[in-house]
């Protein structure tokens, strides 16, 4: 299938589900996309009836919140990307983006900080003591609002646990997009964080974030799309939206050795106790 066409839709799941994840905002500029009111009835048609929309730029957060004031299905998350943080830092920008991240997560629509953490991939050494200070911020934040924190790591497994056992993680922590192994699956797991899976989970090579799956308790799994990016099998590198949830869903489900209903049923529940009802 070609990028310039979007995916065919997926068999509706039996029982509905919640994306952990989405950028309902974002466009890629090599692949199409939907408008938002396009993505959010494209996922209910096939049964994924609730998103957790995360804005994590300013103006992305901005929009997030209006974004879940305007949709019943929308709950949003607020942040500055790991990335985004070195970038306001060298602008002399960072403080005045605190200051509105910090009004926005007041909102009621508001239920997450996030996505926030640390990113080696993006980001060089140089931009690092920049990232780890945001990320305690947010963390901060968090534990002050008493929200859910999600986490974005990548390269980083083991300075992200070293920053969150430094400073305690708050009440509940959420690693989105988990990239680890079981090994480092298990890690969380023990500190009590949710592990939420995306479509690399899929992709016929990743034999070791299956067996992160495998090790993750139901009831501290949850399952996202991170649309735009991180399409799953076999349209990997085509457009993702919500709608595509249900192929990951049923990936997880198999590794899991649950039923896709017992999945969806234990990751909706999960996620309301998370992020309180829509």
């Amino acid at each position: 299938m070609a990028r310039s066409e979007l995916p065919p839709r997926p068999d509706p799941l039996p029982i509905a589900l919640v994306d952990n994840h989405t950028h309902l905002d974002s466009v890629r500029s090599d692949a199409p996309g939907l408008e938002v009111s396009e993505a959010i009835a494209a996922a209910a048609a096939v049964g994924v009836d609730r998103v957790v929309q995360i804005g994590c730029e300013v103006e992305s957060a901005r929009s997030s919140v209006v974004m879940a004031h305007t949709h019943p299905q929308v709950l949003a998350g607020v942040a500055l990307h790991p990335n985004e943080a070195p970038r306001l830092a060298a602008l002399g920008e960072l403080d005045a983006a605190y200051a509105v991240i910090g009004a926005l997560a007041l909102d009621p629509r508001v239920r997450t900080v996030g996505e926030t953490g640390l990113d080696y991939y993006r980001t060089g050494p140089e931009g690092r003591e920049i990232q780890h200070d945001a990320f305690r911020w947010h963390i901060a934040l968090a534990k002050e609002l008493d929200l859910p924190l999600q986490i974005h790591d990548r390269d980083a497994h083991e300075d992200v646990l070293a920053v969150l056992d430094e400073v305690g993680a708050p009440r509940h922590t959420v690693m989105h997009c988990f990239s680890g192994d079981a090994r480092f699956a298990r890690a969380c797991v023990e500190r009590g964080f949710f592990l939420s899976y995306a479509g690399p989970v899929t992709f016929k090579n990743n034999h070791a974030l299956r067996d992160a799956v495998a090790v993750t308790p139901l009831e501290q799994l949850l399952i996202e799309t991170d649309a735009p990016y991180l399409t799953p099998h076999p349209w990997r590198g085509a457009g993702n939206s919500s709608y595509l949830l249900p192929v990951t869903a049923r990936v997880v489900a198999g590794v899991a050795g649950v039923s896709v209903v017992e999945l969806a049923q234990e990751v909706s529940a999960t996620a309301e106790r998370l992020y309180g009802p829509w």
